[in-house]
């Protein structure tokens, strides 16, 4: 259950503004006779968010010692509003729907849709000893299997009808957004391997949005439809053990599985791992998402598509990459780059595309 903090206390303005009345109301919902008597920030680091570590103390009663609080920051907020969806994650968690998959608890959110502008309130990771990943330290395949039957799961509690609830009446289709035709895609070649295949480094950014990216993105809507997290590249993953989650759902759209399966997949693994266990990974994607024999995707289409979701993952790290440090730190931009580009000329993905489309 989520807490949604009411109107009568206002909407923190900044993170740093948050009071111990309205962490605990926040709180209320699991940590039921709770007063929390302060907060304090102890890590910040606004980015295209704002985000803070609080530590709290407690008057009466016991709750977490700290959590982690997320909201929009005012310079991003065209950015968020063309390429995610600046209210998505709140609403989602504030809906009330079961997310049958590994994600953070989340204890209370607060959204002002006048002024889009939200809190977020949930546990702090850390203290379940969570291990965040990011491209630098790719998953063994093992552990991108449990981000693959997590996926599955999600996918197979939404599919089809089961996405069309009340609950989720907001949530917006995957489409392509426009903003990426600026970035200077010969910047992001030039950090690149050399062995990095011409089929890639021949791109234009002309020629990727418009024969790529945006040709495979208009398929997300024309097949099988389910809830998606939408952006489950590996820096929004953590382990608690073996267990893989999820973080950040703020592009939860409704569109085809192979977004989400293609884009964890290929840039959660390393290449050589990839061209070792993906078509095994799929066969346990497909067990997973429980369903009924007449629902269920065949192998087929399950390769098809997630051999052109490379489109995808290939279009966005190659724009980041070509931003330097502007959107991501350079390293982990390039080596998912070039996991895509490689995952691109593998698995033909203009060809897959072409076939998605006919």
């Amino acid at each position: 259950m989520t807490t949604e903090v009411p109107p009568t206390l206002p909407l923190p303005t900044d993170l740093a503004d948050i009071t111990p009345e309205w962490m605990t109301r926040a709180l209320s919902a699991h940590h039921a006779g709770a007063v929390v008597d302060t907060v304090a920030i102890t890590e910040r680091d606004d980015g295209t968010n704002r985000r803070a570590r609080l530590a709290l103390t407690y008057a009466t009663g016991t709750g977490p010692a700290s959590v982690f609080v997320k909201g929009v920051d005012e310079a991003h907020k065209d950015l968020l509003r063309i390429t995610s969806g600046l209210l998505h994650e709140p609403r989602l968690f504030a809906s009330g729907v079961d997310l049958p998959v590994e994600h953070p608890t989340v204890f209370a959110t607060q959204i002002d849709a006048e002024s889009e502008d939200f809190v977020l309130v949930m546990e702090d990771l850390t203290e379940r000893g969570a291990d965040p990943r990011d491209a630098t330290r790719p998953l063994t395949v093992e552990q991108a299997a449990s981000g693959v039957r997590g996926l599955a799961q999600l996918h197979g509690a939404f599919w089809g009808e089961r996405c069309s609830t009340p609950e989720l009446d907001w949530l917006e289709p995957f489409h392509p957004w426009n903003g990426m035709e600026i970035a200077p895609l010969p910047a992001a070649y030039e950090r690149m391997p050399e062995d990095t295949p011409p089929a890639v480094t021949s791109l234009g950014i002309d020629e990727l949005l418009e024969k790529i990216w945006k040709p495979y993105i208009r398929t997300l809507t024309t097949t099988s439809q389910t809830l998606l997290h939408g952006d489950p590249h590996i820096g929004n993953t953590y382990l608690i053990g073996d267990q893989l989650g999820f973080l950040d759902w703020q592009v939860a759209r409704r569109g085809n599985f192979s977004l989400d399966l293609g884009y964890f997949l290929q840039g959660a693994l390393t290449v050589e791992d990839r061209r070792r266990a993906e078509w095994d990974l799929l066969g346990e994607y497909r067990d997973a998402l429980g369903l009924p024999a007449g629902e269920c995707p065949s192998a087929e289409e399950i390769e098809l598509g997630y051999r052109a979701s490379v489109a995808h993952g290939l279009t966005l790290w190659l724009c980041t990459a070509s931003a330097g440090e502007l959107w991501q730190r350079p390293d982990i931009a390039v080596a998912l780059a070039e996991r895509y580009a490689f995952a691109f000329d593998d698995l033909d993905t203009a060809e897959a595309i072409a076939r998605l489309e006919h």
